[in-house]
Parts: C-alpha cells; structure tokens; sequence
C-alpha cells in the first residue's frame, strides 16, 4: 500500500533522482571523459551511517574505520540506535529528502533494490570486477548486491538468525545436552524450569518476538516453506498446519521465559545468557560477538547450537554498505571502502568482531570459532537450505515486514488472540500485499 505521505516521498525522491542525473551531465561536458573534476578526487572523507551501536559492533566500526584510515580516507561515524536499523532507515530516508545524504550507508536486503531503483546508489562495477567478487563470493551474496545487472552494494558479512545460545555451566550443571530437536528442548525447559532455572531468555520487543517466530517456522518447515510465507506472501500457505503448529509452540515458549515478558534491547536479553539468569536464547549470532566482547570466550561459559530442528538450514541476514552518488565527488573513497571491506583480511577481522561470517566462498574455516565455523559450511551448502529472514530486511520490503511482525507480535502479548485469528488476518494482509504488487 502506498499512502499519500509515501507518495509525495517518492515524488521528491524521483525530482532529487532527475536533478541528478543533470549534474552528472554537466560533469560530463565538462570535465576528463576519464576522471572526475580535480577537487572531486582531492575529497578523502567519507560519513558513513549505520545501527552499529552496541559494545561489539562499535568495535567492529572501528575496525573498519581505522583500515580505511590506512587507506588515506576518513570514516566520519554516523551511528543512529534504533534497533535493527528502525531508526536508522528514518534518518536517511529524512537526509535525502533534504538533499543531505550520507557518502556510505548500511542499506541492507530489499532495500538496496530499492533505492537502487530510485538512482541514488553509486554502481560498483569497476570494483567488483577488479576484484573477482564474481567468483570470490557466494552466489547468494552475489546475487543480493546486484540491481539490473550492475553491482550497487558492498558485502561485509553474513549473520546465522537461527542460533540458539545456551549456557555451557548451567546446562552441565543439570547434566543436559544442548537440544537439537524440537522433543528435546521441550524436555530441557521442563528439567530446567523444574530447577528454578528461566529455561528461555526473551524480550517482547516486536522484533524479537518475531525472530523467534521465523526459527520455528523454519524448524517446522524448512526453507521453501518459510520462501513461500514470506518472500511469495502466500496467503494459502498461511492455513498450512505448519504455520499452526509454529504458532501453537511459540505460545508453549512463553511458558519457558520470566514472566512478564518486558520489552528490552537485545543486549540486555543475551546479558542474561552470561550472567546465568537464563539458560537459553535464540538471536543472531551477533549475540555471539557481544558475548565475547564482554570477556566470555566462545565453547567456555556459553556456546552456541542451530535452533533445534533446524540444524542444516542457515536463516541469514547479510550486512552490507552502499554508496550514495550525491554529486559525484567522492567516488574514489568510495570505491576504496567497497574494496577494503571485501578483501579477504578485512573480511577475516570484522567477521570475528562482528559474529558473522565471510561473504567470500575461499575462506578459511579454520580460522573460525565453532559457531561461525558452523555458520559458515552450512551456508556454503546452497540457497536450497538458506532462507532469508523476514525480520531482518532479506525478504520482503519494510512496509510488508513491519506488518507481518505486527500481527505476529499481537498473538504473542495477547493471549486471547487465537491462532486461527492471526492466520486470517495474515492471509487477508498477503492478498492485499499481492493485489497491491499487481496494479
């Protein structure tokens, strides 16, 4: 659905778009067919904005910031919290609107078609070709950062959604193994619950809630199942037993957290992990490298395990920056970030930072912890067990996204909302997402 606001968004966007497209006109009459006019390539400073806000992903920044340091360009930080990019989104979407956008963006999944589409994105080809992104990444990635056959983003590394994190000692404690199936973690919530133990750490944050949402989909289904629902927005498939099932489990879930359930950052959710208030949590693995920023080594006091009954398939979401033309002046910093952050030692260290992994088919896993080991052969598996994540940007468009996880949040807070309540009014959404993606 577009709405009028949206419509006049759009229409300032294509008028900035076609005064764009002017000025690179004039460059062209009257500078080098070759180069850029002379002060463009003397202009080494580069703001980037991103949601890289808490304790690890600062580190990671910085990481970033100081290599391209080396490179001669300097990495002006614009870190906006917001949770998952929300209040990011919103302060870019205001900044181009007022014809202020940034050199370097976090721009990730449908989105980068998006703006793509609307002429902002500096194409990276040159880049790209130079440096065998073609054969260096995995087809996905690939895929993912190309619009109309022209590459417009940088990948920087791909995060595991369905990860379930546990606490080593607490788990040992009661001699149980970390569950790889469905039967098997509903018996450890029962043993650990029964010991006075928060058997699942969960906020009812919208976005948390529905993270865990998507992993019992993908568990009850795989990932064709999980395409179906949320890239195709299959309004049929929303009535699949499956989608019952799944929902039936998240309220038993709810059963296994501390009750009430608050609304708190994800950082306060996988504290808990590490300060044995809680034994379990499924998050990205970017829980991973929090965890390790705080001083808990990976395999010690915590580890990680696939959400159980999903062991071979990868729910991924891929970091990724993108380049916003503007007036053309940047663009050789702007290429030297694109080919600084996918080079193999950058991709390396930031990944091990971050909790990611490489968005590069010749890595070496043995270099790797065992979670992102882990992470990274079962995404080098192929796009026939990936699934990309509703929650974090890789299926479907924002508006699509917010509102699917409205209604899944709506059944999780309210009891009385029964299963066969929420599957109506998600099939009665998809028809009139696909209805509206016709006209």
């Amino acid at each position: 659905m577009i709405y009028l606001t949206e419509y006049v968004a759009v229409l300032r966007l294509a008028l900035r778009f076609a005064r764009t497209l002017m000025f690179g006109a004039l460059i062209l009459l009257f500078c080098p067919a070759t180069a850029f006019c002379g002060s463009a390539q003397a202009d080494t400073t580069l703001q980037v904005l991103h949601w890289w806000t808490s304790a690890s992903e600062r580190k990671a920044a910085t990481l970033l910031a100081a290599r391209l340091a080396d490179e001669g360009v300097a990495w002006r930080d614009v870190g906006i919290p917001g949770g998952a990019g929300i209040g990011a989104g919103k302060v870019l979407k205001s900044r181009v609107l007022a014809n202020d956008a940034p050199e370097v963006t976090q721009i990730i999944g449908v989105s980068i078609r998006e703006w793509a589409d609307l002429g902002f994105l500096l194409e990276l080809d040159k880049v790209a070709s130079a440096n065998k992104w073609n054969a260096s990444f995995f087809p996905t990635i690939q895929t993912l950062i190309q619009h109309r056959k022209h590459v417009v983003a940088a990948p920087l590394g791909i995060h595991r959604i369905n990860t379930l994190f546990y606490n080593r000692k607490l788990l040992a404690t009661l001699r149980l193994n970390p569950p790889e199936t469905w039967e098997e973690l509903v018996a450890v919530a029962a043993k650990l619950k029964a010991a006075g133990i928060i058997p699942l750490a969960q906020s009812s944050e919208p976005w948390q809630v529905a993270t865990l949402f998507e992993n019992l989909i993908l568990a009850e289904s795989g990932p064709d199942y999980h395409r179906e629902l949320f890239v195709k927005q299959n309004a049929q498939a929303v009535f699949d037993k499956r989608f019952t099932q799944a929902l039936e489990r998240m309220r038993q879930m709810k059963g296994w957290m501390s009750n009430p359930v608050d609304e708190r950052p994800w950082t306060d959710v996988v504290r808990q992990i590490a300060k044995r208030e809680a034994a379990m949590v499924v998050m990205g693995d970017w829980a991973k490298g929090e965890l390790n920023e705080w001083g808990f080594a990976t395999d010690d006091e915590f580890s990680c395990t696939p959400m159980p009954g999903t062991g071979k398939y990868h729910l991924y979401s891929v970091d990724t920056l993108s380049m916003f033309t503007n007036d053309y002046s940047r663009v050789l910093a702007q290429e030297k970030l694109a080919r600084l952050i996918a080079t193999p030692a950058v991709q390396t260290d930031y990944n091990a930072v971050k909790g990611s992994v490489s968005v590069r088919r010749d890595a070496d896993p043995t270099r790797m912890d065992s979670c992102a080991r882990a992470s990274w052969n079962a995404f080098a598996q192929g796009a026939a067990l990936q699934a990309p994540s509703l929650v974090h940007r890789m299926a479907t468009d924002e508006s699509s996204r917010d509102a699917i996880i409205a209604v899944i949040h709506r059944y999780f807070i309210d009891d009385t909302v029964s299963a066969a309540e929420t599957q109506k009014r998600l099939a009665a959404m998809f028809r009139t997402f696909n209805n509206n993606s016709r006209k």
